[in-house]
């Protein structure tokens, strides 16, 4: 049973910074690429960041560059989101799910960035 578990979401103010995390279990977590995905209220879910299966190659979208930083722990089957410089328009629900083919869906991890 595949199960994706997001967690570390919060309100956070402007400018602050939150580090979600992804526990995997139920597939053989250091064989695929992964992503971090959101969804904002009315509007589609979209790419966050991906990295490769070893880490070695990581794409963020723009709208984040230079202020998320993605990364994994296979040992952990576990990935992570540090997400600073935090603005209002990060507010989503985050999800993290295997790249391209998905699996089922967690439940996802709201963040709110607020003042």
């Amino acid at each position: 049973q595949v199960q994706l578990v997001e967690s570390g979401g919060g309100l956070v103010q402007p400018g602050g910074s939150l580090r979600l995390s992804c526990a995997a279990s139920g597939f053989t977590f250091s064989s695929y690429a992964m992503s971090w995905y959101r969804q904002a209220p009315g509007k589609e879910r979209e790419l966050v960041a991906r990295i490769s299966r070893a880490g070695s190659i990581i794409n963020y979208a723009d709208s984040v560059k230079g202020r998320f930083t993605i990364s994994r722990d296979n040992a952990k089957n576990t990935m992570y989101l540090q997400m600073n410089s935090l603005k209002p328009e990060d507010t989503a629900v985050y999800y993290c799910n295997r790249d391209r083919s998905y699996f089922a869906w967690g439940q996802g991890t709201q963040v709110t960035v607020s003042s």
